[in-house]
């Protein structure tokens, strides 16, 4: 698969800007702008290409049933019930917690529907884990996979939300006028 998904990213024109830091054994990669369908595909390509195979992803509980509820099980996902309290933050970590080697990729916005805010969920994670946060956007205006460096929460949210906001903001997703743009605080 990986012949296939690098042949796919070549004729479609993209490109990698950054380098993934292998060397971090346990992080939270948020990718973003989540406008469309398509960052899934695009996510595939540039997870083969990188080889991450490892990658694991939380994604909404009716992806995860049948007829093709194992074809994302396969691929790392874990269901998330998105309705109510259900203490996922601590769930996350106990998965982090448990395994010597762990990449969990999320958007930071929830959707694919323009949002106001991001979700806070994958910050609270990494700061109770005490992994790394890594950046990544899919600018399909560019055709550019960017990644950013690695940077741990700190004891400054708002600072390092507009750090967040900063990296996202210039980042064109597919729908653009779904994208990252201008926010306000973080959504719980």
């Amino acid at each position: 698969m990986r012949l296939f998904w690098s042949f796919f990213l070549r004729i479609q024109g993209w490109t990698i800007n950054g380098s993934f830091p292998y060397h971090l054994k346990k992080c939270i990669l948020i990718i973003g702008p989540h406008t469309s369908s398509w960052d899934f595909v695009i996510g595939l390509a540039f997870r083969s290409k990188l080889k991450l195979y490892h990658s694991k992803f939380l994604g909404k509980e009716e992806l995860f049933k049948p007829p093709f509820g194992f074809f994302f099980r396969k691929l790392g996902g874990f269901p998330v019930n998105r309705t109510g309290q259900h203490n996922m933050v601590e769930q996350v970590v106990s998965q982090f917690d448990a395994h010597e080697s762990f990449l969990l990729v999320l958007s930071p916005e929830g959707t694919r529907k323009k949002v106001d805010r991001l979700r806070t969920g994958f910050y609270h994670i990494a700061k109770k884990a005490n992994i790394p946060i890594l950046m990544g956007g899919f600018d399909f205006a560019k055709k550019q996979m960017i990644i950013s460096e690695p940077f741990f929460a700190s004891s400054n949210e708002e600072a390092d939300f507009q750090h967040i906001f900063q990296f996202f903001a210039p980042i064109q997703g597919k729908i653009p006028e779904n994208g990252i743009t201008d926010f306000n605080t973080p959504k719980e």
